[in-house]
Parts: structure tokens; sequence; C-alpha cells
């Protein structure tokens, strides 16, 4: 699946992970620390992308659906298509949260809170 402005179809995770992550207004938000897979449906859940917190303590993760990411070469970032507020009120988790209940209820949830149409339906 290309992304919007049609980037390539695949991209190792690797390449992913540590890479910055913009809101519409063009700020910084965090960095994708992580992805998570479906491991059943072969889909990837949602990017988790780390905010907040200082060295770690008391950071919260967003968990993003994968689609709404898009790459800008010109940031050299994901872009999502989301304001500062709609941020700031999003569904947030410690880690443990996200991978509790086979990552789920914050896949569902992220999906529900953004308005994305799930893909493993």
């Amino acid at each position: 699946m290309t992304t919007q402005t049609g980037h390539t179809e695949a991209i190792a995770a690797s390449r992913v992970i540590g890479t910055s992550v913009y809101n519409t207004e063009g700020t910084h938000i965090g960095d994708i620390e992580d992805v998570m897979l479906d491991k059943l449906s072969n889909g990837i859940m949602f990017a988790v992308i780390g905010f907040g917190g200082f060295l770690g303590i008391g950071e919260k993760y967003h968990a993003i659906p994968w689609a709404t990411l898009d790459y800008d070469e010109d940031k050299g970032g994901y872009v999502v298509p989301f304001t500062k507020d709609q941020l700031k009120t999003a569904p947030a988790y410690s880690i443990n949260e996200l991978t509790g209940a086979d990552g789920e209820a914050a896949r569902d949830a992220s999906y529900s809170y953004y308005k994305v149409e799930p893909y493993w339906h």
C-alpha cells in the first residue's frame, strides 16, 4: 500500500523507528518508538509515537494508525493529519498498556478516536 503521496510500498521497520513525526501545523510531536504488528492478519496495527517525559521517565505513547502517516522528504519525517488539540486529547498509554490484551484495546481506541477505517474489517 502506498502512502497518500505515493511513496514506496515497503520499508524496513528499522528505518522507521526513530523517525520524527509532525502534525498538520508542522510542529514536531514526537518520534516513532516502535511499530506494532498484527501477527494474525499480517497488518500493521499502529505506529507507537513517544511524547512527553524526560529521558524516558513519565513518557506516554500514542498509538497512531499506520495509514495516517505520510513521509515528507523536506521534513525528513512523517506528517499526521491531526491538529495539536486532537493529539493533546488523544488516548495515551504506557508501553505496557500498548501491548496488553495483544494491543487490541489501544488499536481499537486509536482507530475510533482518529476516525480511521479499521484495516481488519
